[in-house]
């Protein structure tokens, strides 16, 4: 007699192929799951490397701002000192300069002019005063105007005064202070 066997032998093996099958797919899937558990992992870890990074780039930057904010106060306080600087050497060479002015006043004023005022703006300096004549106070502007430490004089007002017995004219003129000093320099 042949041998059957009614085992369900194929149906085994069935069963155990789709085993191993399914055994196989769920491998994949853990081994896919751990592969982007992995590539996750590296990801974050590279985020965080960057992460780390920036914040060292924020602090190195907040300190090169702060050197940066001190070297404008110090740029600040250099051109305050250089203003206060020319300030003071400003007043060192124009201090002679009032001495020379009442020199010079002395030296130019023609007999016959008489100053009652002297107003000095800056370099713009008035003159008020009485003259014989007005002859006398061209004189008198002709000799400001040769000076070395006066010049452009400008005849503002000239007054006759007919009522006084003094026969007296009142002027009003305005020069400017020179310094021959500061040509020599420049």
């Amino acid at each position: 007699m042949a041998h059957i066997n009614l085992l369900p032998w194929r149906e085994n093996l069935r069963k155990q192929r789709k085993r191993e099958f399914g055994f196989q797919v769920v491998g994949a899937i853990i081994l896919a799951g751990l592969g982007v558990l992995l590539w996750y992992m590296q990801v974050q870890q590279q985020i965080e490397f960057q992460e780390s990074r920036n914040a060292y780039l924020k602090k190195e930057i907040a300190k090169v701002d702060e050197k940066i904010k001190e070297i404008k106060d110090i740029e600040k306080q250099r051109a305050e000192l250089v203003a206060r600087m020319n300030v003071i050497q400003e007043l060192q060479s124009s201090r002679p300069m009032i001495v020379h002015l009442f020199d010079e006043l002395v030296k130019t004023i023609p007999e016959g002019v008489y100053l009652q005022s002297l107003y000095q703006k800056g370099a713009t300096v008035t003159l008020r005063g009485w003259a014989q004549s007005n002859a006398r106070v061209s004189a008198y502007m002709r000799a400001i105007d040769a000076s070395e430490w006066m010049k452009d004089a400008q005849l503002k007002i000239i007054k006759s005064q007919k009522e006084d017995d003094r026969g007296m004219s009142e002027f009003e003129l305005v020069s400017l202070q020179a310094n021959p000093n500061a040509k020599a320099k420049q």
